[in-house]
């Protein structure tokens, strides 16, 4: 089943529960007021119409309740109709997917499908979100953030540089070689507990805005290159600002 038609049957039932509502509100309003100045007669003549829109609302309510639970959600998400839809969604959005099956990037963002438990996972945080369209304006609200936030790729640069320096001492490395990102990249976070608050995907990120700035050498006036590498798996997945995919394993910092 598509998601979006038990929406728009969900959303007459929600119009149907509002009006009900709104009529018991102003109803209960004139009982309470006729009970307040006495008038006994009037609160006996409120109770009826408000005792009928109780029975309108607990229909309303019940049709509700058998639309949300007979909706089968397991079928839904192992079936791949949600993953589907929501691919489609991302297309429409604007928003880059790339994976197949449960897991998926949407750069910087990995999301993980939990098709056992029926939960759905952006990085590690775990989201009740099974409407395809809500759950990609999230992800693009989320992008739009990202990309508006402030950031000093002339600072990056030179703790990347720092990194790249102690990376290239402990190997045994001369000036200028290439240095793996990843490794960079363990430099940068050397203690487990810190990468999960700046994890790989943090770190790509800022890669790729480092790539998309018009910074060209570092504080000591050493230029930069990136490159990519034999092994896709031990490569960094970017997209510039222009959205453009590239894959960078390595960088060397030269004068």
């Amino acid at each position: 089943m598509n998601y979006e038609e038990l929406f728009a049957e969900a959303a007459g039932y929600e119009k149907d529960i509002s009006n009900t509502m709104k009529a018991q509100l102003k109803q209960y309003k004139s009982l309470c007021s006729n009970i307040e100045k006495g008038d006994l007669k009037s609160a006996v003549k409120d109770l009826t119409p408000i005792e009928a829109l109780c029975k309108n609302l607990e229909d309303s309510l019940s049709k509700m309740r058998d639309l949300v639970e007979n909706f089968d959600s397991r079928e839904y998400i192992e079936g791949g109709e949600f993953a589907g839809q929501m691919l489609e969604c991302c297309k429409n959005a604007g928003v880059d997917a790339v994976g197949e099956g449960v897991l998926y990037e949407m750069f910087p963002y990995k999301v993980k499908i939990d098709v056992e438990n029926l939960d759905l996972y952006i990085d590690r945080k775990k989201v009740q979100c099974f409407r395809p369209e809500a759950f990609v304006a999230q992800i693009k609200k989320g992008q739009d953030k990202l990309y508006k936030a402030s950031f000093n790729a002339m600072n990056f640069v030179d703790e990347l540089a720092e990194a790249y320096d102690l990376a290239l001492l402990k190997k045994n490395k001369k000036p200028g070689s290439d240095c793996s990102l990843l490794t960079i990249y363990k430099f940068l976070m050397p203690m487990k507990r810190f990468r999960k608050d700046y994890d790989q995907q943090n770190f790509a990120f800022d890669i790729a805005r480092l790539y998309s700035s018009d910074v060209e050498c570092t504080g000591d006036g050493r230029r930069f290159q990136f490159s990519p590498g034999r092994d896709i798996s031990k490569s960094i997945r970017i997209l510039d600002f222009d959205r453009n995919e590239n894959f960078f394993a390595v960088i060397r910092f030269y004068q």
